[in-house]
């Protein structure tokens, strides 16, 4: 293994130099992957460089214990050195075990999401729209931009389908345990009696597909144009420009009419299209390994519950990793952080319990 970061590091000086080559910035497209590569093994690097510092910090500490001649004073602050630096070389080397594991290839990915009400009529469709709030509160948090894709709201505000795409670097990496059953536990504004109901709403969250992954035959699509509807004004009585793409192999269906611009729901229509394609493909690779899934965090199925939220008592629950955070307003207003690095802490650990990775 210390072979293999010695490679590694070797490989990155090289690569690093290679950004500062003019022949290489003058091609736009070697050096935005160069740069991609760079960044993505940085961290790993730093690490390394930092486990090298430390392991010399021993060895020096050591070379001084043994050659004698030390006053009191000095034989302590040596030893002092030596432990604190055998405790940063154990540190980093966890940390190494984790940079070391392989990353998923979807993590630097734009995302698209769709939420869908789900048990329980009006309650689910306001708790999806409350979920929509949520992650376009989370993803500015981050830096994201979200771009709506269809909207199908309901009389009192809620959302029977909502679809949205996420971009950004590493947006699937963040939104990518989202996927699932949410449950919602409180009293309704519609309830009169003040009783507590529990509803539910399905999150499928898919990484944005690119061209070269996934092409589509132009022969297989159905495309129709029609008007939007729900508030718009003026535009949407006079202007076809709502698209409605179906996928006739699959029978797939999307739908967009955000933009007033027809080729830009087009755009944004296949965009979608194109990632839930190829979720399709992957869903069934997906099936061979579902034993090892399972012992993850969670499948990413969309009927597979995966958290509540509770507002009598103020907490939100994540099943798959038994974490319970009573800050349920701060969740709703896009604080997921918390959640979500405790979800990719747990990943990572089950992971490396499956990987060989020793140093």
């Amino acid at each position: 293994m210390f072979e293999k970061l010695r490679q590694l590091e070797k490989y990155y000086t090289e690569l690093t130099a290679r950004l500062y080559d003019p022949a290489v910035v003058a091609r736009v497209d070697e050096y935005t992957r160069l740069l991609k590569e760079s960044k993505q093994l940085e961290p790993l690097m730093d690490a390394w460089r930092a486990y090298c510092a430390a392991a010399a910090r021993v060895e020096e500490a050591e070379a001084l214990l043994a050659g004698g001649g030390l006053d009191s004073e000095l034989k302590a602050l040596a030893e002092a050195e030596r432990l604190e630096a055998k405790n940063s070389m154990a540190a980093l080397t966890e940390q190494l075990k984790i940079l070391l594991l392989p990353r998923d290839e979807n993590d630097d990915k734009n995302v698209v999401v769709e939420i869908r009400g789900g048990a329980g009529g009006e309650e689910s469709a306001l708790f999806a729209a409350a979920l929509y709030r949520m992650y376009c509160m989370y993803a500015a948090r981050r830096g994201f931009s979200v771009e709506p894709v269809a909207l199908h709201e309901t009389e009192l505000g809620g959302c029977k389908e909502v679809g949205f795409l996420v971009t950004g670097e590493g947006a699937f990496s963040r939104f990518k345990f989202e996927s699932g059953v949410h449950r919602v536990q409180r009293v309704p504004a519609t309830e009169a009696g003040g009783r507590i109901h529990t509803s539910t709403a399905t999150v499928a969250v898919l990484p944005e597909a690119e061209e070269v992954e996934f092409e589509i035959n132009p022969g297989d699509l159905k495309i129709d144009t029609f008007r939007s509807s729900g508030a718009g004004g003026q535009h949407i009585n006079k202007t076809e420009s709502a698209i409605r793409i179906t996928h006739l192999p699959t029978g797939t269906v999307v739908e967009c009419q955000d933009e007033r611009s027809q080729y830009k729901n087009k755009d944004k229509a296949m965009r979608v299209l194109r990632a839930r394609l190829l979720e399709r493909e992957r869903e069934a690779q997906r099936a061979s390994i579902a034993a090892d899934r399972k012992a993850m965090v969670g499948t990413g199925d969309r009927s597979e519950r995966i958290r509540t939220y509770n507002f009598p008592q103020g907490r939100v629950t994540d099943h798959r990793i038994n974490l319970t955070l009573y800050k349920i307003d701060a969740i709703m207003d896009g604080d997921l952080d918390e959640l979500i690095d405790a979800l990719l802490g747990a990943d990572r650990a089950a992971k490396l319990q499956q990987s060989t990775v020793v140093l």
